[in-house]
């Protein structure tokens, strides 16, 4: 069941902009322009109207969408259907965390036990494209961590707990003789870090978010020493006395080199699961996903 012109125009819809409909496409802007004026020609009416570099659906493009979309929705249903009757299928599943890829190198073995069939696709990326992944229904599912449940909607994530986060520090550090495990208050961050530096996580992430709300509850200019996707890195570099940083607790490890100490008030993050909106799951997804809830 070819639906592949129906995708060209949602994304047309969606990103209101031929250019930009055709980079998330991977197809030339002439060929789309091209395919919508041939569909257009053959529909007698137009679907968008064009004003400076932006389109916007016609009434017409406006019954074509829903149309479209459901369509989608009704081929889903079908192929999952068909699946579920061996209980074949292909399960992509983003991850943006450290806890997620533990969480799923236990789960893996016995769920391939169950379901020798399925294919299990995982994809290691950060928050802000595995959002986007989520929304544009690229993605079935995400394991992520989460500051919010927006810009998802509720029905669409579940919680899987509330993961306390710690400022790390290296076991090296002037600090350390003082307060070796209390937690650290606002005014203990601003007297005794201010000439540190921060390892930072990349825009977008939680942690980032969590550490510039606390530098800017400090008031305080700590000096950025790197930004980076990869926890692992950031530890290490806290381990080697390079700087100090905000970590998750299913992260706090190599606890022999650092410090982790809880905040006053406390930090948190959500460890959640997301969903595509339109998914309908078939008896190994659905066993995937309760074993995954069923984890903490």
């Amino acid at each position: 069941m070819d639906t592949k012109y129906l995708t060209y125009i949602l994304a047309i819809a969606r990103k209101k902009n031929m250019t930009k409909a055709a980079e998330e496409l991977f197809v030339s802007q002439s060929s789309l322009s091209q395919y919508l004026s041939k569909l257009e020609t053959e529909l007698g009416t137009p679907l968008f109207y064009r004003s400076k570099g932006s389109l916007s659906l016609t009434p017409a493009g406006q019954l074509y969408v829903t149309a479209a979309e459901e369509v989608l929705r009704i081929k889903d249903h079908l192929y999952r259907s068909i699946q579920n009757i061996d209980n074949r299928g292909h399960i992509t599943i983003g991850v943006t965390s450290q806890f997620g890829l533990t969480m799923l190198t236990e789960l893996i073995p016995p769920f391939k036990a169950r379901y020798p069939d399925v294919t299990l696709e995982i994809s290691e990326t950060n928050v802000p494209t595995l959002t986007k992944m989520l929304l544009d229904e690229s993605i079935d599912c995400g394991i992520m961590a989460l500051n919010t449940i927006e810009p998802f909607s509720p029905n669409q994530v579940d919680i899987l707990r509330k993961e306390e986060v710690y400022l790390a520090i290296p076991k090296t550090h002037p600090y350390y003789q003082i307060n070796s495990h209390h937690p650290i208050t606002i005014q203990d961050l601003s007297e005794n870090f201010s000439e540190d530096n921060i390892l930072l996580s990349k825009k977008g992430s939680t942690l980032r978010v969590l550490t510039d709300q606390i530098i800017e509850s400090a008031q305080i200019m700590l000096s950025t020493v790197c930004e980076t996707n990869s926890i692992i890195a950031s530890r290490s570099m806290v381990a080697m006395g390079i700087g100090i940083a905000l970590i998750g607790q299913s992260c706090a490890t190599d606890q022999e080199h650092i410090t982790y100490y809880p905040m006053i008030p406390p930090l948190f993050r959500l460890n959640a699961f997301v969903k595509r909106k339109n998914w309908v799951m078939n008896s190994p997804e659905i066993h995937l996903r309760e074993k995954i809830l069923a984890y903490f």
